[in-house]
Parts: C-alpha cells; sequence; structure tokens
C-alpha cells in the first residue's frame, strides 16, 4: 500500500521560512512525478511546485515562483519545499502528491494518484 507523509508544517510568522518534507513508502518503482499543493479554507485545491524525473522543470505556481523551492531524491521517493518570505496568504493545509504515470499537466491535482493526509502552515500577520 502506498503512503505519503508530510512533515515540518507549523505557526511563523509573516517574513519567516518552513521546510516541508515528504516521504513515500510501500512502492517498488519510482513516481514520474512528485509534487506539492495547498488548499486555503473555502478555496480550491492550488498548484504551489512540482518536480518531473524525466526531466525540465521545477515547476512552480505562480504565487510562489521566486519564494519557494522544490528539491527531491528520485531513489528515495522524497520531495521537499523549502518556503521562504510566507505571507499570512500562504496559509493552507499543504499536501504532497505523487504520480506513478505518463503526466500531461503537472499543475493538475487530477494527475497524481497518491496523496498524503496534509500538513498545516499558517503565517501570521
Amino acid at each position: 500500500q502506498v503512503q505519503l507523509v508530510e512533515s515540518g508544517g507549523g505557526l511563523v510568522q509573516a517574513g519567516g521560512s518552513l521546510r516541508l518534507s515528504c516521504a513515500a513508502s510501500g512502492r517498488g518503482v519510482g513516481y514520474s512525478a512528485q509534487a506539492w499543493f495547498r488548499q486555503a479554507p473555502g478555496k480550491d485545491r492550488e498548484f504551489v511546485a512540482a518536480i518531473h524525473w524525466s526531466g525540465g522543470g521545477p515547476y512552480y505556481g505562480d504565487s510562489v515562483k521566486g519564494r519557494f523551492t522544490v528539491s527531491g531524491d528520485n531513489a528515495q521517493n522524497t520531495v521537499t519545499l523549502q518556503m521562504s518570505s510566507l505571507q499570512p496568504e500562504a496559509t493552507a493545509v499543504y499536501y504532497c502528491a505523487a504520480s506513478p504515470g505518463f503526466v500531461v499537466d503537472l499543475t493538475d491535482s487530477a494527475t497524481y494518484n497518491y496523496w498524503g493526509p496534509g500538513t498545516q502552515v499558517a503565517a501570521s500577520s
């Protein structure tokens, strides 16, 4: 059974930084892509960042470019998200996602078969 588990969420003051990590287990074959999404209360799930292990990218949502950095280890099925200059609008539950198959659109949540339970990130003003 595939499991994704996020860690590293928490509360920071505006302008602060956090580092999220995602570990995948239960699968003998690597993923084609891993990503981060977030969902704030009352809003749709939003694409944050992704890595496509076949090359290209990394890819970022427009609202986080220049402030967030995604990295990972394909052999270990781990991915991290370094977030800096966090502002209150970044407050959301952050989800790790993975896709084992062919990827058409990295920014589309429907691309990903596996999801973690999410970790809360909050930035106070």
